[in-house]
């Protein structure tokens, strides 16, 4: 899974035109580990469909900024450049499974 580290990064990833998740996490934070593997296995099984990046909010403050979070893990949905669904906090990995077969329908 491919970090972004600035707002020219996530432009580029956002005109590919496939739907996107990002994750806003931090490294000191608890649930944002508990939540990486499951996010990264995520990333694997729908490479190619949905692009899957971590936006790390100690390093990319300004970007964290524009999507306006508060709280972290923090998961937006993206798609057609529109931000169709989000996730604060962790979650099981049903309902991350499911927020991403919306994204593809």
């Amino acid at each position: 899974m491919k970090a972004i580290e600035n707002n020219q990064q996530f432009t580029a990833v956002l005109s590919e035109g496939k739907p996107i998740v990002l994750d806003f996490y931090a490294d000191w934070c608890g649930p944002c580990q508990t939540l990486l593997p499951i996010v990264e296995k995520l990333s694997t099984e729908y490479n190619g469909k949905v692009e899957v990046r971590k936006v790390n909010v100690d390093q990319n403050n300004e970007l964290a900024a524009r999507f306006k979070v508060r709280n972290i893990p923090a998961l937006f949905f993206i798609k057609d450049s529109k931000i169709v669904d989000q996730l604060i906090g962790a979650a099981p990995e049903f309902q991350l499974r499911e927020k991403l077969d919306t994204l593809l329908d």
